[in-house]
């Protein structure tokens, strides 16, 4: 029996020196020290030993028992440490490498151009006023100096929601708020979403953007607008950038002007983009009628005022020379990523 057991132990250290995996090592556990183990066995063979060789086998098998359990720990942890090495050296990340960019988003260009505009006016001490898209007749129109049936409507009807509800054609209608609300002086651009009834094609869309801009104050000359415009279209597009103003009509405004900007598609030669004529009609403006002030409830002899709207679009396809408008709203990613 002696025998047997020596047999047993150097068995089970050399199978467990050459094990290397956790459920093998598992196994010859098992194999060798479970209930029903070679180890077991030899144990249960000692009933049949003598009183004087008893002890002696019984202290052999425990020594035995003792060798393959420390065997076992130490191989265990043996491969404990090499599979975190292993992991170790799989899962190493080499900083040196270059990484992958994540996809960052940016402005679109209409944000960015109307972000450029408001800082060029809040630095010329203006505030930025905002109002409601769906609006009434009065605001739309009457207030304005367009009473129903004024011819200049039939170029502006847009969608009605009712006879006296329709969406906004201008943001002029935040001006008459602003005018009804707060007293002079008065220094405002009212940027927001407006609708006309006009057919898409390269410089014109149903649904596009403005941005409006009001000074109400004692002594403001069609001189002041001039140079307001003058100084905004210099910081947008540059020092050298040529405006003209052409004498117009608008029922809200006396005197008026178109004020056009020179092409910036073919530099005033003539191109499709702005139908041959060199410029491009960017904005309305002129000095805020006495009638319009008056029903605000302010003093036309005392205050005097000029007034402006802008298309957002045209100044952001002047700024990143885009020649159709319809590409800002296309939500194309390969257009828009360029900016």
């Amino acid at each position: 029996m002696k025998e047997q057991l020596e047999k047993i132990k150097q068995l089970a250290e050399r199978e467990l020196e050459e094990c290397g995996a956790a459920d093998a090592l598992e196994n010859l556990r098992v194999k060798y020290l479970g209930k029903k183990g070679e180890l077991t066995a030899i144990l249960k063979q000692m009933g049949g030993l003598s009183a004087e060789e008893r002890p002696v086998v019984g202290q052999l098998a425990n020594t035995v028992r003792k060798s393959i359990e420390d065997k076992l720990a130490e191989r265990t942890a043996q491969l404990k440490t090499e599979l975190a090495a292993k992991k170790l050296k799989e899962e190493t990340i080499d900083v040196t490498l270059p990484g992958n960019a994540p996809s960052v988003g940016r402005l679109h260009p209409l944000t960015a151009t109307l972000n450029e505009v408001k800082e060029v006016f809040l630095g010329m001490g203006f505030e930025v006023v905002e109002g409601p898209e769906v609006e009434t007749d009065h605001y739309c129109f009457e207030a304005l100096n367009m009473p129903p049936h004024h011819p200049a409507r039939d170029t502006q009807d847009t969608f009605y929601i009712n006879d006296n509800v329709l969406l906004r054609t201008q943001t002029s209608s935040v001006q008459i708020r602003t005018m009804e609300k707060k007293k002079p002086p008065i220094r405002i651009i009212s940027p927001g979403r407006v609708y006309r009834s006009d057919t898409v094609d390269a410089t014109h869309s149903p649904i596009f953007h403005q941005i409006e801009g009001l000074v109400i104050d004692k002594g403001v000359t069609m001189a002041d607008l001039s140079g307001t415009l003058e100084l905004l279209m210099k910081r947008l597009y540059g020092e050298d950038c040529k405006i003209r103003l052409r004498p117009h009509h608008f029922p809200y405004t006396e005197p008026s002007a178109e004020v056009d900007i020179m092409c910036f598609n073919c530099h005033g030669e003539g191109c499709p983009m702005c139908k041959n004529e060199g410029y491009i009609e960017l904005l309305g403006a002129g000095m805020v009628h006495p009638k319009v002030l008056e029903d605000c409830g302010i003093d036309p002899e005392v205050y005097s005022g000029f007034a402006f709207g802008i298309g957002l679009e045209r100044i952001t396809m002047g700024r990143y020379e885009i020649n159709d408008m319809r590409l800002l709203y296309e939500n194309d990613m390969r257009f828009l990523g360029q900016f």
